[in-house]
């Protein structure tokens, strides 16, 4: 089979294989905390609005937080048990979020679900309101609400789907496991989106350091029509959307575009999975497998409930190997440093990496020597010294002719940057200002409109 790949990227393999050997044979096991934080902003877009209160007893799977709008999805309780409180706790975000605390019974009595059944059977026009229903958002980090994915704007077609089992960031071993041990729960949920969306063909991309997931899911799709594996050569960022794409189908998402534009959608593995337990169970998102690895005693890929604290999780790897410097979700390359271990995970939370003392110290940015490492890296093409110059000194005009917002912050850049400087966070600097600058004028558009 021919082995595809994307331009330009990196390969950051010196560390144990990306820090992903603690955990890749580490099958997945449960694990379920006696109370749960769950957050109303679990998606890209408008946050879902509590409808329980302090003292309500809830069921696993009852909706605790109504979606508001289209760009919006419910949340549901991750266990039964007592709400005990509902207020404002810190995000990773600009501001405090909206959560529902539950004290666990630990009956793990269910709401009533409306299984669908087969996803070669059930209605196609069942299947994304299902999907809406069940709260599902993008498990692979970007929490874009799957509905509106799926929903195809005037004059939008899609003739392929992708399920991304690149899993390419270090440190990250959940998809893997996934693929390997419920390996035919990927494929429904990619029958069931084909199927809603009248899509022909899906294919599931791996790279070829996952070789025993490439035999799982080729032993999956086996009589699934129009489902097939297909192997990529390994390298960072092969799971970023647009470079899935073009590694696959040779198609190019243009600037400022989206999958869509060309005629494609993707799916992370997880995702897929959690469609197929929507359609074939009726069972909404409320808990994700998420690798905790580092500096832990145990490193372990875990099937967690949504909601659960960060120190909870630790204790459950038996806490932690050495004096942890710094927390993040995520990989090393994308992931977020949280503030404290009293962190509840989201549904996007697909790793928990914690780095000692000695590989939290951040390096002094040394002046740009001009080698041009860092435009050889950069999977879009974009020229990161030039962008960086700009966004340092707030000229975010000449920012956004540069391309920075076509910059999906993977950290190649940085990574290849011999005098070490910060240029990722200077570009998501500057595209937090311009996304904010369109949002207000976007605003004051509205609100003309409306006068």
């Amino acid at each position: 089979m021919q082995k595809k790949t994307f331009r330009r990227g990196i390969h950051p393999l010196h560390r144990a294989h990306e820090g992903k050997m603690p955990t890749r044979n580490e099958s997945i096991r449960d694990y379920v905390s006696d109370t749960v934080t769950i957050s109303m902003a679990m998606n890209i877009g408008t946050p879902a609005k509590p409808c329980v209160k302090k003292g309500d007893q809830v069921l696993v799977g009852q909706v605790i937080g109504e979606a508001q709008g289209f760009m919006s999805v419910p949340v549901h309780a991750s266990v039964s048990g007592e709400v005990t409180a509902v207020e404002q706790i810190a995000s990773l975000g600009t501001g405090p979020m909206m959560a529902v605390t539950i004290k666990n019974d630990f009956s793990d009595t269910w709401v009533e679900l409306n299984p669908l059944g087969s996803v070669e059977h059930v209605d196609p026009a069942k299947i994304i309101p299902a999907i809406q229903a069940a709260g599902i958002t993008g498990m692979g980090g970007a929490s874009f609400p799957t509905h509106v994915k799926l929903t195809f704007g005037q004059g939008k077609t899609c003739d392929t789907i992708i399920v991304n089992g690149a899993e390419c960031e270090t440190h990250l071993t959940a998809d893997y496991r996934l693929m390997l041990e419920n390996s035919v729960r990927i494929v429904d949920g990619l029958r069931a989106v084909m199927r809603a969306t009248n899509v022909k063909t899906g294919i599931i991309a791996i790279e070829d350091n996952k070789m025993e997931a490439v035999a799982a899911m080729q032993k999956a799709v086996h009589g699934r029509e129009g489902v097939r594996v297909q192997v990529l050569r390994t390298k960072y960022p092969q799971g970023g959307e647009k470079q899935l794409i073009e590694a696959i189908t040779g198609r190019q998402v243009p600037s400022g575009g989206l999958p869509i534009d060309v005629h494609t959608v993707v799916l992370n593995v997880g995702t897929c999975a959690a469609i197929a337990d929507a359609v074939i169970d009726g069972k909404p998102l409320i808990s994700r497998v998420t690798t905790v690895t580092g500096a832990v005693r145990k490193p372990s890929n875990l099937r967690l409930r949504i909601g659960t604290i960060t120190e909870d999780i630790i204790g459950e790897c038996g806490g932690y190997a050495e004096t942890p410097g710094k927390i993040f979700f995520g990989g090393a390359m994308t992931g977020i440093c949280i503030p404290n271990d009293n962190m509840p995970i989201m549904k996007s939370t697909n790793g928990i990496v914690v780095f000692n003392e000695r590989d939290s110290k951040s390096k002094n940015e040394s002046p740009c020597i001009h080698c041009g490492r860092c435009v050889a890296a950069c999977p879009i093409g974009l020229n990161p010294y030039q962008i960086k110059v700009a966004a340092d000194k707030s000229d975010f005009e000449s920012a956004a002719k540069l391309h920075v917002m076509d910059c999906i912050l993977c950290g190649s850049c940085a990574y290849m940057c011999p005098s070490r400087r910060w240029l990722t966070p200077s570009f998501k600097y500057a595209k937090d200002h311009l996304a904010a600058e369109a949002k207000a004028k976007q605003a004051a558009a509205k609100g003309g409109e409306n006068k």
